[in-house]
């Protein structure tokens, strides 16, 4: 299950930003270039740059009424592992497992497909959401590196 411990050996990175849309492609960007000393495969990074940007955008859409909200994001990696932690302090979830249903959305009037927690649950290997109504959302993804290339050998 997902579970890190920084200690001396993991290099990690934090970053916070305004929960603005504008901001979705600048944390797809910063967590590619921090997942580059993994040697992701041009598929691997993708798809973290795919999850990420849908947790990012859940918490720009869902989490706050407005763009003065922070969403806070954590990755280390160790080994061929990456952990990406994505979290904000907005209204949080009041069913996950709901949420977590494709085609599931709060807000239909904007259109969106519903497919944000389903997309990130085909691109990474492990994700967990954890969310306190009115205290915000947390959502932890693991991707583990290079498989197809160690399981060739």
């Amino acid at each position: 299950m997902y579970h890190y411990r920084p200690g001396k050996q993991m290099n990690y990175m934090m970053l916070e930003v305004p929960a603005r849309s504008e901001n979705e492609s600048f944390v797809r960007v910063v967590i590619a270039a921090f997942a580059a000393r993994l040697d992701p495969t041009l598929e691997e990074v993708n798809e973290v740059k795919t999850a990420v940007s849908e947790a990012v955008t859940n918490s720009i859409l869902h989490a706050y009424d407005d763009d003065r909200g922070l969403i806070k994001i954590r990755a280390f990696v160790e080994d061929k592992k990456l952990w990406i932690e994505i979290s904000d302090s907005g209204k949080g979830i009041d069913d996950i497992a709901r949420a977590r249903e494709p085609l599931y959305t709060d807000k239909p009037e904007l259109e969106r497909s519903g497919m944000g927690f389903t997309i990130m649950e085909n691109f990474m290997d492990e994700v967990v959401i954890s969310s306190s109504p009115g205290k915000g959302t947390v959502v932890k993804m693991l991707k583990v590196f290079n498989k197809v290339a160690e399981s060739s050998h």
